[in-house]
């Protein structure tokens, strides 16, 4: 069984400094010391990794050098906003100065939480009324993004326009959950599979306001365990909000350090 410190070590590098695109039409690349990711406007645009070694002195070129690839991304493919994902035990030190001073604005932190997939609960079952149905087609990402606009009160547009690409692109690769009640979507949630990695990662999860409190939640996360499972991952993890981290936590999954979207917004 692997320490905090050993699994902390195992996500930075497979998931973080070794990251792969999420779509069809990203790259990942490294610049000097940082991995970004890069794509259109419906994609995650972002600094996913920077070298531990990143000196204090040099990180006010680094992150200005970021700016301006992305800035360039945006008048060439339409992005808007991009964002730098810091870790708790990310270094420098004083990396988040440097990043709000740049422009960069913090959004709520949350949690990375990660459990073996051995060690989670896959028996769970809906609850009296549920159906929980596995997406394969445009209609269930139909129904994913519904689901998502309920439970979040967001427009999903460009969530179900980056589902259907990847589900086009990558099908083997997609894995999406929705929860239907008398004929509506009342929950769904997606997973990420990572060919290469001991991870999966849970993505999405989220329930109508009327449904919250009966276990929904709960049967998505067990059956995305058992399909996990199925298809060979080791470890399971989740950037867990604050409404989602103590179910997670009563589930088996550990919190190993928080995450923090700093978000730059592309002037038009």
């Amino acid at each position: 069984m692997r320490t905090h410190e050993e699994l902390l070590a195992l996500f930075d590098h497979e998931m973080r400094e070794h990251a792969r695109p999420d779509g069809p039409g990203e790259r990942v690349d490294r610049d000097g010391p940082v991995v970004r990711r890069s794509g259109g406007p419906d994609d995650w645009n972002g600094v996913v990794w920077s070298d531990p070694a990143l000196d204090v002195s040099a990180a006010g070129a680094v992150v200005a050098a970021q700016v301006a690839h992305f800035t360039a991304l945006g008048a060439a493919r339409g992005v808007t906003s991009f964002e730098w994902k810091l870790y708790g035990h990310d270094r420098p030190a004083g990396l988040a100065e440097r990043l709000e001073a740049a422009g960069f604005v913090p959004e709520p932190p949350e949690t990375l939480m990660v459990a073996a997939v051995a060690d989670l609960p896959a028996d769970a079952g809906p609850p009296a009324g549920v159906e929980v149905r596995e997406v394969r087609d445009a209609v269930g990402v139909r129904l994913m993004a519904e689901a998502h606009e309920a439970a979040f009160g967001a427009d999903a547009g460009w969530l179900r326009d980056h589902m259907l690409a990847r589900l086009a692109a990558a099908p083997e690769e997609f894995f999406g959950l929705v929860a239907v009640a008398d004929g509506l979507p009342v929950s769904a949630a997606r997973m990420e599979l990572y060919p290469g990695t001991r991870f999966a990662g849970l993505w999405g999860g989220g329930t109508h306001p009327a449904w919250r409190g009966r276990g929904v939640y709960r049967a998505l996360v067990a059956h995305r365990a058992r399909t996990a499972a199925a298809r060979g991952a080791e470890y399971l993890q989740v950037d867990a909000s604050d409404a989602s981290a103590p179910i997670l936590a009563r589930l088996g999954f550990a919190a190993l350090t928080t995450t923090t979207p700093y978000v730059y917004r592309i002037a038009s």
